[in-house]
């Protein structure tokens, strides 16, 4: 459970790291244990990490809770498995830190599309060790994070007095280190002016009337077209609605397309619509970021990582003969899109990801590689109001940023809004759970940092060093030798 504390609503800073030092301290210990008690021992610890992480998915439903905890609780099992057999290995911390990587690398492709949230990299932010995004991308982040927790177990139970100094030295080093790394903008390429709209939702989770959080987004868009034609604010290069802002199709409904463009033409700008989407069939839809001007619509953005059982529902027959509610709130399912967010809206290219899409690295990487010069994060927290998600995941959108190079920019339905720096810095935040308006200018980036250069290649490196420790520690029968 100490692990989950680093994590909002408590916010202890290091916390996983002194957690995850005491896990990798009782795989040294139960080295002569059986599997069985190892894998109890995974299996405890991800519980009370998961569970207190994401309770916030209570507010989906306890079922969905309980089984994504649950679900997520289970990798500890081979993760310590593996932590075990790479202690006996001389030069352990660096070993433990690829199992750790790996660990995190399974935990977000599977199942389904998996699930990257509470990793370990996420601590880093607010610390001296975010700077190392932008050097060696999350994974990297979270070997570091690894490393410093294992050095501190060999400094309160090393095999000796050289290798305590030793390893105080090598956290004080990676500390230091990370203090000093530079972060910010990659390579500066002009500035745009930008508005997020922030609409609210009319009332609790799914109850409104059809076609009022459109009316509600419309509302907060016009009172932005008043106030740069009344001269009070300036025109935007661009208006960024957020996830699901309209609820009524555009593309099908005229009236709401016709309001749109209008919107778009009195403003001067285009406005990056978020919303449902029909599918290919009456079962299915598409949750999309559509750039639409006054001459219509253009380039559009399907997300590329819909979340099972929350936008589709994978076994459908099956999962709703022991769910029923599943058929109510989850009428379509959601399809994944194929094409990364990179979007031209005006002059600008920008990196459009909707909601969880932030979490999962490949995503704003392939948004950068297609040329994309800010982060957007189209999201919609309705669900989670009152909850610890909107911080958890505004805390990786600062990390984004950092490891980017790039601004980052959160338009929300009702919270959290706001703008942040390419150094992670929470610049400007709207109100919560209310209208409201972020007008701001923000410097577009024209380079790559060192961690899109390097970040998966490094990954692979880690993934095939935690599997090839596991290999090789079950096979090691002696105590791990000195560092």
């Amino acid at each position: 459970m100490l692990s989950s504390l680093n994590f909002d609503p408590v916010s202890l800073p290091f916390a996983m790291v002194v957690g995850v030092a005491g896990l990798v301290w009782l795989a040294r210990a139960l080295d002569g244990a059986s599997k069985r008690v190892v894998a109890v021992t995974g299996l405890l610890y991800g519980l009370g990490f998961m569970g207190p992480c994401i309770w916030w998915m209570n507010a989906v439903s306890a079922g969905a809770y309980i089984g994504l905890f649950v679900a997520e609780a289970l990798f500890f099992v081979p993760i310590m498995l593996a932590l075990r057999a790479a202690t006996r290995l001389r030069w352990w911390p660096l070993w433990g830190a690829g199992v750790w990587v790996a660990g995190e690398w399974a935990r977000g492709r599977f199942p389904f599309t998996g699930f990257p949230w509470g990793r370990l990299a996420h601590t880093s932010i607010d610390t001296p060790f975010a700077p190392y995004a932008r050097l060696v991308a999350m994974p990297g982040t979270s070997a570091v994070l690894f490393l410093v927790a294992a050095l501190l177990v060999v400094v309160v139970v090393g095999p000796g007095r050289r290798a305590r100094i030793g390893a105080a030295a090598g956290v004080i080093a990676l500390t230091v280190v990370g203090a000093v790394l530079p972060t910010g903008i990659a390579g500066s390429d002009g500035t745009r002016q930008v508005a997020l709209v922030q609409g609210n939702v009319p009332g609790v989770f799914l109850t409104w009337p059809r076609g009022e959080i459109l009316d509600l987004h419309l509302a907060e868009t016009e009172r932005l077209a008043d106030a740069v034609a009344a001269g009070t604010v300036p025109r935007p290069d661009m208006v960024l609605w957020p996830e699901n802002a309209t609820d009524i199709d555009p593309y099908h409904d005229a009236v709401t397309r016709g309001r749109i463009e209008s919107l778009s033409a009195r403003i001067g700008a285009p406005i990056l619509v978020g919303g449902l989407f029909d599918g290919p069939t009456v079962d299915t839809a598409y949750n999309s970021g559509v750039v639409w001007t006054a001459d219509g619509p253009g380039e559009r953005y399907d997300k590329l990582k819909p979340v099972p059982f929350g936008e589709y529902v994978p076994f459908r027959k099956q999962a709703g003969s022991v769910v029923g509610r599943l058929a109510r709130d989850i009428p379509r399912d959601m399809l994944a899109g194929d094409e990364p967010g990179a979007l031209t809206i005006g002059d600008t290219r920008i990196g459009d990801t909707i909601c969880y899409d932030i979490a999962y690295d490949d995503v704003t990487r392939r948004a950068v590689d297609g040329g994309a010069q800010m982060i957007v994060v189209q999201t919609s927290n309705a669900a989670f109001t009152g909850t610890s998600q909107p911080e958890q995941q505004w805390d990786i959108s600062r990390l984004r940023a950092i490891e980017t190079g790039r601004w980052v920019v959160v338009p929300s339905t009702n919270g959290i809004t706001g703008v942040v720096d390419p150094s992670g810095r929470s610049v400007e935040r709207a109100p919560l759970h209310e209208p409201a308006l972020v007008n701001t200018q923000v410097t577009l980036a024209s380079g790559r940092t060192p961690a899109l250069v390097i970040g998966r290649y490094l990954e692979w490196l880690l993934v095939a060093t935690g599997v090839g420790a596991w290999w090789l520690g079950t096979r090691r029968r002696k105590e791990a030798g000195p560092l």
